[in-house]
């Protein structure tokens, strides 16, 4: 493979600034550290090119770099880092909407969360921050009776939202206000801030960050979030189909060999997280454990640029194991004394929501078996520059319980996660 690429190679190469650490998960991929300088001198595919760092070469992601220090000033110049006219000309349109008001799970779960504490909410100030279409500030409207609620939307959608409060008879209560949460003004603090702020993998997009800015800004001492506090989960699984899929296809299609296309596959397929899995409870391979746990009222925005998380797990079934599959749990608890906590869990054990899960997969699947273990870290690295974006990286090792394997094994890979 690396022939084949100094055969490709440009001329003159270009210099590219690394804007996070990255470790190589292949014998053919570089591992450098943010700041490195590289020259690039492929631009194999949109997602990988073929790189240099301190005369070594090998296949880096593109996504880690940025052109040349003068070139990364004028883009910060030129571009949102935010990318807040993507990001919120989306929530504009109807289609990521009809989305979220059709997962019942979700918005069942937002609805429970009012209803049980409608008595408590009586005359409380409320703000909906992100409140897309409004459905949750009509909730408090409909189901409670609060003082206010401040519906705060940046996108376009909050034209419309004015509407549906209008329509559904919500206008004495529900006041609709278009802007960033960093931007808006209210004319008093909130006693209850409520957002559906979460990601895939929990921290995708970053929405989280303006939560915590409204809340140092416009929650009242004692004042409560919903959610109050969450929990990103891992387990440790098979997933033969997805692998037969994208991998195992190239064997033999036809009765004729394409196996020279699984090295390609394998860059094409594996090396960012799968979206919207559906993991089957039966492809877990142990039993499943919270690795990161965040404290709604406590949780600063420092804390985001890195996140990480320990995990050990017992294999209890034996199986191929091609990789980790994650998921969130949110709680939201309850306004009065004794009341009862509210969960929405997007596991493969509840019903399903529009995250579903997010699949990591392996380089190439190992073989484990009952009583083995598999510890290690995962760490949610922010991206410096484009700031809804970020990394997941995953350290592991392999402990067999067996003698006909070898004792450990251990892998790291690290998988951009942008749009």
């Amino acid at each position: 493979m690396q022939t084949e690429k100094e055969d490709e190679e440009d001329s003159s190469p270009e210099e590219y600034v690394a804007l996070c650490s990255f470790t190589g998960s292949d014998s053919d991929q570089l591992t450098f550290s943010s700041g490195d300088r590289l020259l690039v001198h492929a631009k194999t595919s949109s997602d990988w090119w073929w790189a240099e760092l301190q005369g070594v070469k090998g296949y880096v992601p593109a996504c880690y770099l940025q052109q040349g220090a003068a070139e990364e000033e004028e883009d910060a110049s030129l571009e949102d880092p935010w990318q807040d006219e993507e990001y919120f000309g989306s929530y504009g349109t109807l289609r990521l909407h009809l989305e979220m008001l059709s997962d019942k799970s979700r918005t069942e779960a937002y609805r429970q969360v009012v209803l049980s504490n409608s008595a408590s909410l009586r005359s409380k100030v409320v703000m909906d921050l992100g409140c897309g279409t409004g459905i949750i500030s009509l909730f408090c409207a409909q189901l409670a009776q609060p003082s206010v609620v401040y519906a705060v939307e940046a996108s376009s959608m909050a034209e419309y939202t004015r509407q549906l409060v209008k329509q559904n008879g919500c206008e004495e209560v529900v006041t609709v206000l278009q802007g960033r949460a960093e931007e808006i003004e209210l004319p008093e603090q909130v006693d209850v801030l409520v957002s559906e702020w979460m990601g895939n993998c929990l921290l995708f997009e970053f929405m989280v960050e303006s939560v915590l800015l409204a809340r140092d800004r416009w929650l009242r001492e004692g004042g409560v979030m919903w959610p109050s506090s969450a929990a990103l989960t891992l387990v440790p699984c098979q997933a033969d189909s997805y692998f037969a899929e994208k991998m195992a296809f190239w064997e033999r299609p036809y009765g004729l060999d394409f196996t020279p296309l699984q090295p390609l596959a394998q860059q094409e397929f594996f090396t960012k997280p799968k979206f919207s899995h559906l993991i089957e409870p039966d492809d877990c391979l142990s039993t499943p454990s919270d690795v990161i746990s965040l404290d709604m009222y406590t949780l600063q925005v420092k804390d985001l640029e890195e996140i990480t998380g320990q995990f050990q797990f017992c294999v209890t079934k034996s199986g191929f194991f091609h990789g980790f599959t994650a998921w969130f749990t949110v709680y939201f608890e309850s306004l009065g004394t004794g009341g009862s906590t509210v969960e929405l869990n997007t596991g493969p054990n509840s019903e399903p929501t529009h995250w579903k899960q997010t699949l990591f997969m392996l380089d190439r699947p190992v073989s484990v078996y009952s009583g083995d273990t598999i510890s290690g870290s995962v760490l949610l690295c922010r991206n410096p520059v484009w700031r809804r974006h970020m990394t997941v990286t995953l350290h592991w090792k392999i402990n067999s319980s067996t003698e006909e394997t070898d004792n450990c094994q251990v892998g790291t890979k690290s998988f951009p996660m942008w749009r």
